[in-house]
């Protein structure tokens, strides 16, 4: 409806030979969706480098939304994490779809060595975990496409200070650890939608600062 708030959630394809993705799988489950009177948009990126800051620009003009969150596969972890730090740095340690693998180059030319998310990333933690699901703060986004469009996308908005984005990495799908050769951690798709759902919802509902909890890191 006209007028209706909108969030923007987007995923990535599979890569480094995967044939699923799930933040595709969440970003797609989750399209359409209403959530505390928003309404979900999802877009599905491309794991290029040269692609998908492109599609992120499309994907920002095309929904005005007033919140993003982009998420990404981080197999091995064991929760969801919630990005606090995006940093101006592409250094491929395998190469993307299209077979790129930048080393030691910036994503923006110029831009700032980093950009802190503007999602109440503790709150949305703190969330997580009252609810059940496991969850935490992470300082690194890594060096790959998924820190390249965190990094883009808090570029692209760094004038825009009303709207909120930030990007949340989750696990493997069961089905992509069972084919590794030792034990992996994973999470069953409908505990991952479920997880982003609550996610969000604590996300449009925080208002003013974040909190003042420790999430940090020794190393």
């Amino acid at each position: 409806m006209s007028g209706e708030p909108t969030l923007l959630l987007t995923g990535f394809e599979p890569f480094g030979g995967e044939t699923v993705n799930p933040s595709q799988r969440i970003a797609e489950a989750l399209d359409g969706a209403r959530i505390d009177g928003a309404r979900v948009v999802a877009r599905v990126l491309p794991c290029c480098f040269s692609l998908a800051p492109g599609a992120l620009r499309t994907a920002l003009q095309d929904v005005r939304p007033g919140w993003v969150l982009a998420l990404g596969q981080a197999g091995g972890r064991a929760d969801l994490s919630l990005e606090r730090v995006a940093i101006n740095l592409a250094d491929a340690r395998i190469a993307d779809n299209a077979g790129e693998q930048p080393v030691d180059a910036p994503v923006i030319a110029g831009g700032p060595a980093a950009y802190f998310s503007t999602l109440p990333v503790k709150a949305m933690a703190a969330g997580l975990r009252a609810a059940g699901w496991p969850a935490s703060v992470s300082h690194t986004a890594g060096t790959f496409v998924c820190n390249q469009v965190f990094y883009a996308l808090m570029h692209a908005l760094c004038d825009q200070p009303a709207v909120r984005a930030g990007f949340l990495h989750v696990p493997w799908l069961p089905e992509q650890a069972a084919r590794l050769p030792a034990p992996a951690p994973s999470m069953p798709l409908a505990a991952q939608v479920e997880a982003v759902r609550v996610a969000l919802r604590v996300a449009l509902a925080h208002k003013g600062p974040d909190h003042a909890a420790a999430e940090g890191s020794t190393h």
